[in-house]
């Protein structure tokens, strides 16, 4: 039989557009919800399942696993899952004092199991010996110390595909939503119990292979809530690299603390606090928001290794967290080891000095091009008085700024005892006010 030309022509429209819209980005955020968003700067992400008993990667292990190995997976693991010791007021404690603005969560990675109460299926945390809904936890106690809520979701589900005798992929047609209609409606319903039982959500971030499924879901928190941010599947994140140079718009990186996403109890290598802080700097002056990973271990503890790191972070920011409180990048990102933030309407640079090797009662000076000191200009470290190096009464810690050729000269010492040893690593921060750009 022929098919008339207008019916055909129809057809190849519609692939066509069908297509089209797979590939393209769809950003209904409001763009005044998108600035709140960029003013956040540091977040903590944890990602957390039913796998972490094993310690193994997240989700992934289920593709091109056998039967046995799926069968075992999906209904053993979740008899002996109870992470009876997790105390989510600790971790979001710990977030705020390290000066973190807003959490993501994994409310359900691309393995399907559920860490909330879902009408959709049985393979979720309430179905463990634990039996108690996680996600509501972490909203509560986030939101209890002031923090943005973030929901992390995959519309990938290798769970409902075991269900449904489908080989378990990543980017066959029948694995992803635009090729699986019962999976769209099925992670569209999950979207749905997310966005409605748990108050208002602020950030939604969308994993997943395809942009079809992100965007599709990503209309239905829009609609449910119109000032809800849409991160991954309508901005750019970057995974475990960070823009050469700032991007025109909002965006965020997010790293993991390890090497994996979940916490491997062995075989790990964790970055160091310094790194961490480095990486914040740096992102932030380049005009993004840093979302750093952790993740609890099988009983919901926090695993020493990640708390002691954060805890330096912690103390970091307690010292210098004024440079990214109602700061905005600078005309220049950085000139070699120094980075840059202002206080907009304001004639306030922070300098963040990055140098190894800093002695304690050491000083140190420093070229800057891109300013100019006038006769108001102030110099100062922060965290610092400088007036007092301990137990070096005849030493004058005072911090300068003079004018060059150039620009600025500014001589700082390291004169903040942190450390019983006085070895404190991490980067200083210079305030200068009222100075010229």
């Amino acid at each position: 039989m022929k098919i008339p030309k207008c019916i055909l022509l129809v057809f190849l429209l519609t692939i066509t557009a069908r297509i089209v819209a797979q590939e393209k980005v769809l950003n209904l955020n409001k763009p005044e919800r998108e600035e709140w968003f960029s003013k956040l700067g540091f977040g903590m992400f944890i990602h957390w399942s039913v796998d972490v008993q094993l310690g193994m990667v997240i989700s992934h292990s289920m593709v091109g696993a056998s039967d046995d190995y799926l069968e075992r997976y999906v209904n053993e693991l979740p008899k002996t899952f109870d992470p009876k010791l997790f105390n989510a007021k600790e971790w979001a404690k710990a977030a705020r004092l390290a000066g973190m603005e807003y959490v993501v969560f994994t409310t359900k990675h691309h393995n399907g199991f559920c860490m909330f109460d879902t009408e959709t299926t049985d393979f979720s945390i309430m179905n463990t010996p634990y039996g108690k809904d996680i996600t509501k936890q972490i909203v509560d106690a986030f939101r209890e110390e002031g923090l943005a809520i973030g929901l992390y979701f995959s519309p990938d589900d290798f769970y409902f595909l075991y269900k449904h005798g489908t080989l378990i992929s990543r980017d066959r047609k029948e694995a992803i939503a635009s090729g699986n209609e019962p999976l769209n409606k099925y992670a569209k319903a999950q979207m749905k119990e997310l966005m409605k039982n748990y108050g208002k959500i602020d950030i939604i971030f969308l994993d997943g292979r395809e942009q079809y499924a992100k965007t599709e879901l990503a209309k239905v928190c829009w609609e449910m809530d119109p000032n809800v941010v849409v991160t991954r599947g309508a901005i750019e994140t970057p995974e475990q690299e960070t823009p050469n140079k700032p991007l025109p718009s909002p965006w965020e990186a997010n790293y993991t603390f390890g090497d994996q996403w979940q916490y491997r109890p062995t075989n790990e290598n964790y970055k160091s606090a310094n790194h961490a802080i480095v990486k914040l700097i740096e992102i932030r002056a380049k005009g993004g928001n840093f979302l750093l990973n952790f993740g609890p271990d099988e009983l919901g503890r926090f695993p020493q290794e990640q708390k002691g790191g954060l805890n330096e972070i912690s103390l970091w920011m307690f010292i210098n967290k004024e440079a990214f409180h109602n700061t905005v990048p600078f005309k220049v990102t950085n000139e070699s080891n120094i980075w840059f933030m202002r206080k907009p309407e304001e004639n306030t640079v922070y300098a963040f000095i990055i140098e190894e090797n800093w002695k304690f009662g050491e000083r140190k000076n420093f070229n800057i091009k891109s300013l100019r000191a006038n006769d108001g200009t102030k110099i100062s470290v922060l965290g610092h008085n400088g007036l007092v190096l301990e137990y070096n009464p005849r030493v004058d810690p005072e911090p300068t700024v003079k004018n060059t050729q150039e620009g600025i000269e500014i001589s700082v010492m390291r004169a903040h005892r942190i450390y019983n040893d006085r070895k404190w690593p991490n980067p200083i921060v210079v305030k200068l006010e009222h100075v010229d750009f």
